[in-house]
Parts: C-alpha cells; structure tokens; sequence
C-alpha cells in the first residue's frame, strides 16, 4: 500500500475514536492541538502520522514485528540534573521490564547524562541529541522549547502538568545549629553567612531567591518590604557560587557560611548515603516543581517517540513514583504521597511559580539584566 493509499484509507475513518486508538495519549495531545492551525494543515498533518503509523503485516514497527519476534533495541537518551541519578538507576529497569512484556522482548538502552540543570540545558540546545529531559525547572525546558528542539504545549503531555516530582527548600546549618536558624527571617542576622548560588547562573538558585521573596510577599508583605528583606539576606552572603553544585562545596568543603539554602531532596538524599545534615523545613515555602518532557525534535529524528513518550508516561506510575519518594523527591500520585506523607512534613503556607506569573514574567522581573537582582547587587 503507497502513501497516498494509505492517507485516503485513514482520512475515511468514520469517528475520531478509531483514530484516538491509534495514538498514544502524548501522540494524540500533540495532534489535537494541531486545531488551532489551518483544518486542511490539520487533516493532512493527521492522514500522514496515520499512514507511516499504520504498517502492512510483512512491515515491522518501533514496538516489535509483525511474525512476533523482538526487534532490535531502542537506544533513548535521557539527560537530567545530578540529583535525579539514584532514582532514575532504579526507575530505568522497571520501565524496561514493562515495555519488554508488552513489546516481544524488545529491549529500551538508555544513555544517561546528568548535571547542573542549566548546563545541561545548554548542552542540549548546543547538539547533545536527548530524547528526554528531565531538569530542575521549566524554565530551562523552555529555553529548550524556544530553540525548536520542544514543540509548545508541552506541559500537558503528561499529567501533573508535566511535573514528574517536587521538593521545597530547606535550611542546612552546621552541627547543632549554632545560630540558632529556624526560619527565613533569621537570615537577615548580622551574624549569620548564608550560602546561596548566583540566581543569574544557576537555575536552583532561582528556587532560593523566589523562596525569600515569597516569605515576604506570600505572607501579606508588600514588595518594597520583599526587596528590603531579600536585600538584607545577600548582605549576609558573601560568596555567590556559580551553581548549586559549587554552593554545597563552599558550604562543606571550604568551611564557609552558618547557612546553606539548598532542597529538602538533597538532604534526604545525603541522609540515605549516611551523611546526616543538621536542617530546617521553613513551614513557609515554595514548591519546587520539577518536569519531565520529550524533545520532539530528536525523538522524530531518531525514531524513538513512541518508546520516549512510554517512558515519560511511566514515570507517573506509582512504581516510578515511589523511587523518586525513595531518595527524597516528594511524589506527584496520589496514593505515594499519601504511603509516605509521615516522611515529609507538611508545609504551612506552599505558594508556586503561578503566583508570581509564571517563568516568564519571573524572569523578566528578577533575573534579566538590569531587573531586580541585578538592581539588588548594584546597592549591596
């Protein structure tokens, strides 16, 4: 059967829910948006996904061959930031047991990168060819979705809005807590250095910047009163390492600060590999959201949607879910956060980036040249 047989045979469908039975959930949300342009770019877009999806009996797919036997592997590329590596080690052979039950054997070959989420970000837009990416923000998925690599729309693919897994931000003090930190106002003591990454290069540090404005500004304080605050506290900073990575080292290798602004993930995790850090949950706080997409761009490139778009959906499963909750992560599903919600404890007042407009508005706010950070800086 040509190609043009084969989009007269698929436009002929007489409902959408044969087509629907044919497209995976990511698939069909991808095509669906599609209404919004032109309706003939529409039905055309749709009769060729349907005619290369559609392959005669002799004809073998991503998922296996038609006589049954397993096809070759699939190799993904997953690249994500460093914290993520233990749970994804464990997430990656479930998947891989799932996806050989349900595809003849067929074996999915992952290769893994992890790093600082903005360097990581870079990569990818610079060549690094991902199929997945999983990093500490959407904004920086963004930045990959405005160079081309991720088609608009991405954050309803997936449920949760696309965010895999979450954390907040937590308070790390050396032994016994000398200065006696318990919350975010006693940052502004005069005795107390606090470590913090550069909120212009690192993306984590932008979580901590919004976790200071948002005590203030999420508790009924005015803006001036925020920037007054948050003012006071990078007084109290000395050093702005360039990520989070280079922070904890200044905090832990080189002795400086009282305090460490660093996530509640990242200390649980350090409790599991037998370090016990000294911290505080503050019972204000800020969702950090953390997403999960496909590049559209490379996975079309290479063949691999399908197996990509499969994984994305399971890490939402609570067998997937539960190995983030293992090292850390508070999970997104609902019956794993309900197993394991003696083991984080509930916060206060939990505001998110929607109450500050979003990424974009964010960024142009706080962090693009000349906005409010920079103006910070320029009067400490």
């Amino acid at each position: 059967m040509d190609l043009w047989q084969r989009v007269s045979r698929f436009l002929g469908l007489q409902s959408l829910s044969l087509v629907a039975n044919r497209l995976s959930p990511l698939t069909l949300g991808r095509s669906l948006r599609l209404l919004k342009r032109p309706i003939s770019l529409f039905l055309v877009g749709i009769g060729l996904s349907l005619a290369i999806a559609a392959c005669s009996p002799s004809e073998t797919t991503e998922g296996g061959s038609a006589s049954g036997e397993a096809s070759g592997p699939i190799e993904l590329t997953l690249v994500s930031y460093a914290v993520t590596q233990a749970a994804y080690e464990q997430i990656i052979p479930l998947f891989n047991e799932q996806w050989q039950a349900e595809h003849n054997g067929q074996e999915v070959i992952f290769d893994q990168s992890y790093g600082g989420s903005g360097s990581q970000t870079r990569a990818v837009i610079d060549g690094l060819e991902a199929d997945i990416v999983a990093l500490a923000l959407a904004l920086d998925t963004q930045k990959i979705e405005e160079a081309g690599l991720i088609e608009s729309g991405w954050e309803e693919e997936a449920p949760n809005g696309s965010i895999v897994h979450t954390s907040v931000a937590a308070l790390v003090t050396r032994d016994g807590n000398p200065k006696a930190v318990q919350n975010w106002q006693d940052l502004t003591k005069e005795d107390v250095a606090v470590v913090t990454a550069n909120p212009k290069t690192s993306g984590g540090a932008r979580w901590n910047f919004l976790a200071l404005w948002g005590a203030i500004t999420q508790t009924g304080g005015d803006e001036a009163a925020a920037l007054d605050y948050v003012t006071n506290v990078y007084t109290n900073v000395p050093v702005l390492p360039k990520d989070a990575r280079e922070a904890t080292d200044v905090f832990f290798k080189q002795g400086q600060g009282d305090v460490l602004i660093n996530y509640e993930n990242e200390v649980l995790l350090a409790k599991l590999n037998g370090e016990e850090l000294p911290y505080v949950i503050p019972e204000i706080n800020i969702s950090i959201d953390n997403p999960i997409a496909v590049v559209d761009t490379n996975v079309d490139r290479h063949g691999t949607r399908e197996a990509a778009e499969a994984f994305v959906q399971f890490l939402f499963t609570p067998e997937a879910q539960r190995e983030f909750a293992k090292v850390g992560f508070r999970p997104v599903e609902e019956t794993v956060k309900a197993e394991v919600a003696n083991d984080y404890p509930e916060i206060g007042t939990l505001f998110t980036v929607d109450d500050f407009g979003g990424w974009d508005e964010i960024q142009a706010k706080f962090f693009d040249d000349g906005a409010i950070f920079d103006q910070l800086q320029a009067g400490a």
